[in-house]
């Protein structure tokens, strides 16, 4: 993997790996691009990651949290815009137990039957984990963020545990979610050795998706002064990726957008099948900032849904509006 990614850094190997990738996915998904409505529930977080704007210590974050009712509004504004998957995404807010969030999965599946639930809310037992999924579930996204021990603490506070986010990712399969691991690329401390244990790591858990994206540096943690990862280098892991795990849904990150205005476009042709719009509250987004300049207008906006679907036609692709299920 380490030489791969090395030679994937050539122009001509890169354009091989593209057409190859996009090959690939097109073999499985066809030209189809599945859109999720983004809620971010809440920036109250219990952990202090060193590179999370959203982090317990950072004083100068304006925390907010939605309520249930803010929360289906949200679903209602993205149903009507054609949505067919919500993705609740939020710091490891205590507020939101298993009972509150059961209760929200349940309503969520009770207004519309036809939609799937994708969770982005941390580490949580299995037990947790077990009754998510009964409640209605669809879907859990935890990024393993690095596949490697000793850069995970180099990353992580004492606090956090690199078996615990291990043993997490095998509960989520274990009790029945479609599972999304992810990682940072070009995060304070990595080498190519890591990526490739990151390949590694997806190709032995088999994730039905997995969400990767450009590190990008906050100006309220240790890290502020570290410089971005390359959009260059996560085209090239999305097109690897691709290729070893060809029913694979990957996102093209919000991250990338952030970087490069057509960096979400190029990531489609390098295998990348899913994009994850904004429905978040227009009040909020700037709040949930885990990293300085994050997109959240334009196309980034579920409100201008039309126009993303104008940028994806122009490169051969087709924005569709089904629940975007794991190609199994």
């Amino acid at each position: 993997f380490v030489r791969l990614i090395k030679l994937c850094r050539q122009e001509d190997c890169a354009r091989m790996l593209q057409e190859r990738a996009e090959q690939a996915r097109r073999g499985v998904y066809g030209n189809k691009v599945f859109v999720r409505g983004l809620i971010e529930v809440s920036n109250i977080c219990k952990n202090d990651c060193y590179y999370c704007g959203i982090r317990k210590s950072n004083a100068n974050c304006e925390r907010y949290r939605l309520s249930k009712a803010e929360i289906l509004e949200c679903c209602a504004e993205g149903y009507a815009l054609g949505f067919r998957t919500f993705v609740m995404q939020g710091g490891e807010d205590g507020f939101f137990t298993d009972e509150v969030l059961c209760d929200i999965v349940s309503a969520i599946k009770d207004r519309y039957p036809d939609c799937a639930v994708t969770l982005s809310m941390g580490e949580r037992s299995r037990e947790s984990y077990a009754r998510l999924r009964a409640a209605g579930a669809d879907r859990y996204l935890l990024r393993h963020e690095t596949a490697d021990k000793t850069h995970y603490e180099q990353l992580h506070p004492a606090s956090l545990s690199f078996e615990n986010r291990m043993e997490c990712l095998k509960n989520l399969k274990e009790v029945g979610f479609q599972t999304g691991a992810g990682f940072m690329v070009g995060s304070p401390g990595q080498t190519d050795a890591h990526l490739a244990k990151d390949l590694q790591f997806i190709r032995d858990l088999k994730p039905e998706m997995c969400g990767i994206g450009p590190f990008i540096p906050h100006k309220d943690t240790k890290f502020r002064d570290e410089k971005a990862g390359s959009v260059e280098t996560t085209l090239i892991l999305l097109g690897i990726i691709r290729l070893m795990c060809p029913n694979i849904l990957l996102p093209a990150t919000t991250a990338l957008a952030s970087l490069e205005a057509d960096a979400q476009m190029r990531a489609i042709r390098f295998g990348a099948n899913v994009i994850m719009p904004n429905l978040s509250p227009m009040s909020v987004r700037k709040k949930y900032a885990l990293y300085d300049g994050k997109a959240f207008s334009g196309t980034e906006s579920a409100q201008l849904l039309d126009r993303l679907r104008r940028k994806v036609e122009e490169i051969g692709y087709e924005v569709v509006t089904d629940r975007g299920d794991f190609a199994g």
